[in-house]
């Protein structure tokens, strides 16, 4: 198989994402669960948009690119509900696998770049994969904030959790870290995550 074809094969397999389906609801059409495509891309665009909050001086190219690689092994290894510990510790090796698997579909060489970023992303060591992290943190937050709650609510997530979980966004971006603590204490006192 000749190189485009090879990078048309994984562009066609990316579309199945947008029938994987995450536990927060978009904003937009009440009710109806965001895909992880949706997601994606909207958490790129957040990261053009936030840019100067991050901690340390960033690539942007560099952080829009893992966004919006970080969730195409959902296709194989479906999502995983963050507050799930049990299942988010399983979840590593079956994201692992799917990802050799995607990315072993392009050329070796672009293969091997686009897994090498994947993986810096879920290491999140370095300023790029902080930043990213923190982003992918805190917008499921704030559709919840602004969806009353309803992802919360309904899988009875606690204040202590959202702290606990989301305390990963400090390492990327204080100032969104402060945001994400005035949403937590905001939501357990609308009765939205449990004291």
């Amino acid at each position: 198989m000749n190189r485009l074809e090879q990078q048309l094969s994984l562009l066609m397999e990316l579309d199945q994402l947008k029938s994987v389906l995450r536990r927060t609801r978009v904003k937009s059409a009440e009710g109806r669960l965001e895909n992880s495509a949706e997601h994606s891309w909207h958490v790129a665009l957040m990261a053009i948009l936030m840019e100067e909050h991050a901690n340390e001086p960033v690539d942007i190219a560099r952080v829009v690119k893992m966004l919006l690689l970080h969730d195409v092994v959902e296709i194989d290894a479906g999502d995983t509900f963050v507050y799930d510990v049990a299942a988010s510790q399983e979840q590593e090796a079956k994201e692992l696998e799917a990802a050799h698997r995607l990315f072993g579909m392009l050329p070796e060489d672009q293969g091997k770049v686009l897994l090498a970023l994947w993986l810096e992303f879920e290491q999140a060591q370095s300023a790029d994969a902080k930043f990213a992290k923190a982003l992918d943190r805190i917008i499921p937050m704030l559709l919840n904030y602004h969806n009353n709650g309803q992802s919360w609510q309904e899988h009875g997530v606690t204040r202590q959790q959202a702290l606990t979980i989301n305390r990963k966004i400090e390492f990327g971006s204080e100032a969104l870290w402060e945001k994400a603590q005035q949403v937590i204490e905001e939501a357990t006192a609308n009765g939205w995550l449990k004291a």
